[in-house]
């Protein structure tokens, strides 16, 4: 079980990492032009502020538990990532986008099994 759990943590925080990264590196210009339209109704400080969280969240999923500091906040990162998923889900689920929705429902899920199994 525990291999498991560290696969789901490995996958979460790539994820996460990366479409975080995109979000802090990126206007929201280019982010719409690159297929993002969700950010259209969103501020730049607050789509910049998910993407932190995302940063924060994958860092949170690896590095208590590798480390050996604080594990319990394993979970409350991957609870974290659940919570961003919601919104995720919400957001696109009223734009029609249904495919990237469902991709958000996988993802909240992993993060939950994660919690569930690192609590």
């Amino acid at each position: 079980m525990n291999v498991f759990l560290w696969i789901v943590a490995i996958v979460l925080a790539a994820v996460f990492l990366a479409s975080g990264a995109l979000k802090v590196a990126r206007g929201k210009e280019q982010l719409a032009t690159s297929g993002q339209g969700w950010v259209e109704p969103f501020a730049p400080p607050v789509i910049r502020l998910i993407g932190a969280v995302e940063v924060l969240g994958a860092a949170g999923v690896i590095l208590p538990r590798a480390l050996d500091i604080a594990p319990v906040l394993t979970p409350l990162a991957a609870l974290g990532l659940a919570v961003v998923m919601v919104g995720a889900i919400i957001t696109h689920g009223r734009r029609r986008e249904f495919p990237n929705a469902a991709f958000n429902v996988v993802l909240g899920a992993l993060a939950l099994v994660l919690a569930i199994g690192r609590f």
